[in-house]
């Protein structure tokens, strides 16, 4: 029902928003639409680096990631007077860092595990990270592009 970038989108109108925040806003244009609350729209959005999660004054935030290109999705201009709301903004080094981090654990998991599919989506990913404003990956893009091929090491 909604995209990552639209999920990224949302969230860009306000800087960063708590995980609740976003699933009501989610489930207010959900409503609005004449459709079930989206379900899985804040996962996929993380799974693709479209939002990354970032620790801030004892709450977890998300904020629009590497990988987004943020697009609002109908009715979405409505959203800071339904949320009550302005959001809050999140400075760049610790959101870098924490996609970084992420991206780190979740490539050592993947080349474990062996996974060729998502090892091919974090060689795309890193890319975008690395432009973003993240450090050389290249050496996890080698280990990632070895799942599968038997030289993985």
């Amino acid at each position: 029902m909604f995209t990552p970038d639209e999920v990224a989108g949302i969230v860009d109108l306000f800087g960063a928003l708590s995980r609740a925040d976003l699933e009501t806003a989610l489930s207010e244009l959900a409503y609005r639409r004449g459709e079930d609350p989206p379900d899985g729209a804040i996962d996929a959005a993380l799974a693709t680096f479209a939002l990354v999660g970032v620790d801030r004054d004892g709450d977890r935030l998300v904020t629009p990631g590497p990988t987004a290109f943020p697009e609002l999705p109908d009715g979405a201009e409505d959203l800071p007077h339904i949320l009550d709301t302005d959001g809050r903004s999140l400075d760049r080094e610790p959101v870098v860092a924490a996609a970084i981090a992420r991206f780190r654990e979740e490539a050592v998991q993947v080349a474990t595990r062996e996974d060729e599919d998502r090892a091919a989506e974090l060689v795309d990913i890193s890319y975008d990270l690395e432009t973003w404003g993240g450090p050389d990956l290249s050496g996890l893009r080698t280990r990632l592009d070895a799942v599968g091929d038997g030289t993985n090491y």
